[in-house]
């Protein structure tokens, strides 16, 4: 990546790890699904102002199937998906479940973009959802609730890599911020179901938890899907996804600082499988050593 490109990236991890605390403070009083369009009415209005003082306008025709995936997939079942996750497991496990995702990007890019499946990648999948199910077990003392917490965790991870391979096509044909903007509208649009529950539980909810809703629109969302978006246009999904193999160790700490949350050992266990089997997913074999150059043979011309 250039420069631009890592930070933007580094703002998009650091911004997607304060995400998972601020659901699991906000989800003890809003539901999944309200919580899920409030975040992402208030992102798109703030995406939609930035839009028309650019005056970008709509994005080109070829744009809108990878637009409407990703809107649809991660903006909308993702979204309520992980809210609802983290009202059963706390913000650093569901961090470490959901970061599967790169393993499921590359799965994906070999289905539909016909890239194959290489033995390193399906290894790492086998590693990955060794760790999904001892953070389960890990988690099973307290309930069916946290095993169901982690199912719900993985069914972000699964529409977390979705969204991004029907993105990344997006980005050839429309900016970073055409794309993240309708994209937040077509997740709010497909979260209007829950319309009723958000108008309910805004009039009951404590300030800190709207504050924390508002904060989820503005930058988790509107800030750093954008940046996200601006890094995957100059770079591999792939290497995109690498870039969020630090989120969960931030979230662990931001969640210790903030809401007193530490996992246990058997679920750092398992989330450092899932990490292990995300970075074997995406190492690559070793070159064989080169011999040493050739002298050049008496009488010919070396090339300068």
């Amino acid at each position: 990546m250039d420069r631009r490109s890592l930070a933007a990236a580094t703002v998009t991890v650091l911004l997607w790890a304060s995400a998972f605390v601020s659901i699991r403070s906000a989800g003890e009083e809003y539901s999944p699904g309200a919580l899920a369009l409030g975040r992402l009415l208030t992102g798109a209005v703030a995406l939609g102002v930035i839009l028309l003082v650019r005056r970008e306008g709509l994005p080109p025709r070829a744009a809108w199937p990878g637009i409407l995936g990703a809107g649809v997939l991660w903006f909308g079942v993702y979204m309520v998906a992980l809210n609802a996750g983290e009202q059963q497991v706390d913000a650093g496990t569901a961090a470490m479940v959901v970061n599967i995702g790169p393993i499921l990007i590359a799965l994906l890019g070999g289905w539909l973009l016909r890239e194959g499946f290489p033995r390193r990648v399906l290894a790492g999948v086998a590693v990955s959802f060794a760790g999904a199910v001892v953070v389960g077990l890990s988690m099973a003392d307290e309930g069916r609730a946290s095993i169901l917490g982690v199912l719900l965790c993985l069914l972000a991870a699964v529409t977390y890599a979705a969204g991004v391979v029907s993105q990344k096509p997006a980005l050839r044909h429309a900016s970073a911020l055409q794309v993240t903007t309708f994209g937040c509208a077509i997740g709010a649009v497909a979260c209007l179901p829950f319309s009723g529950q958000l108008v309910g539980e805004l009039g009951t909810a404590s300030w800190q938890a709207t504050a924390n809703l508002v904060y989820l629109g503005v930058f988790p969302t509107a800030l750093a899907f954008t940046t996200w978006a601006y890094a995957l246009a100059r770079t591999s999904a792939g290497r995109m996804g690498a870039t969020t193999y630090a989120v969960p160790a931030v979230v662990v700490l931001m969640s210790w600082l903030a809401l007193g949350e530490v996992p246990g050992w058997l679920t750092f266990v398992g989330g450092a499988l899932c990490l292990a089997g995300v970075a074997v997913s995406r190492s690559r074999r070793r070159s064989r050593t080169a011999g040493p150059p050739q002298q050049p043979q008496p009488g010919h011309a070396t090339a300068k």
